[in-house]
């Protein structure tokens, strides 16, 4: 099946680095928060929910008392655990089929696969993840995974190029993937509105290589993937100096709305391998965990 083999190739991937090194730092982290840090709201310790058992879950945290009423097996969950969750988007917009030769990827597929990878080992971390434009809680475990992949292999073709918003738990962390070609204002207004809940969150821009160095020449005609247009062009090797003129000025708008949210930004193609763009997001999330 389609999402056996993608969660397949995305826990290879995840597997090539370590887990998030978070049981023994959390524990530290948890003594400190009277000081600073997430128990500063004065509500670590108050009940937010019972959830089911799910294979993974430590067995420490079950509440026996409660799983005795009934056959489910439940977690007992406090407000602050809840607020540990990563909400994930992958650009599945028409724009992201693109691949400028076959044996690369399409963006498509690299956003996909870097969205199930991160997944796959923030779960083995203990995280919970969540898609952000599915009505699907956070949770973590095997089973949390397997739905992830099936959604993600099955969703087909979306027409938003951005994410859709949702309130979400404070100190929740948003990981957005995509390849942010939409206008500054429209990236803008999607991210300020995440970032001014309290949201923290870390863009990925994926581009294919020939989107970055424009390598065209002679005649050649463009193909609009999102009813642009189509556009036929001589000499296409005269626009080469303006058009990555462009892309620069675009990117550095982009870095500049991300880093105006406090959030972080890494940059990836479809050339390069996707075990250096998840170590590069781990190594960001997990930082921000710790913080």
């Amino acid at each position: 099946m389609a999402e056996t083999a993608l969660q397949h190739r995305a826990e290879q991937l995840a597997a090539a680095l370590p887990p998030l090194m978070v049981s023994a730092e959390r524990v530290a982290t948890t003594v400190a928060q009277g000081v600073h840090g997430r128990r500063r709201v004065g509500q670590g310790e108050t009940f937010w929910q019972f959830r089911r058992y799910e294979f993974g879950d430590p067995v420490q945290r079950i509440d026996w008392r409660r799983s005795a009423k009934s056959d489910p097996v439940y977690i007992r969950e406090t407000e602050w655990e809840a607020a540990q969750s990563v909400w994930i988007w992958a650009d599945r917009s028409p724009s992201m089929a693109f691949s400028s030769v076959d044996t690369l990827p399409t963006k498509d597929a690299r956003a996909t696969l870097l969205a199930l990878a991160l997944a796959a080992l923030l779960i083995r971390g203990g995280e919970r993840v969540a898609l952000l434009d599915q009505r699907i809680a956070p949770a973590s475990g095997t089973r949390a995974l397997h739905r992830l992949a099936a959604i993600l292999a099955r969703a087909g073709p979306a027409a938003a190029s951005m994410p859709p918003f949702r309130p979400l738990p404070r100190y929740a962390q948003v990981v957005l993937i995509g390849d942010f070609l939409s206008p500054l204002a429209d990236i803008d207004r999607a991210v300020r509105r995440f970032g001014q809940t309290g949201v923290r969150g870390h863009v990925v821009q994926i581009l294919d290589p020939a989107e970055r160095t424009f390598p065209f020449s002679g005649r050649i005609r463009f193909e609009g993937l999102e009813d642009e247009g189509d556009l036929l062009v001589r000499r296409s090797q005269s626009l080469r100096d303006d058009y990555r003129r462009a892309l620069d000025a675009h990117v550095a708008g982009l870095t500049r709305i991300v880093q105006s949210v406090g959030w972080t930004m890494s940059y990836h193609f479809t050339d390069h391998t996707a075990e250096g763009a998840l170590l590069t997001l781990y190594t960001a999330l997990s930082e921000r965990m710790d913080d």
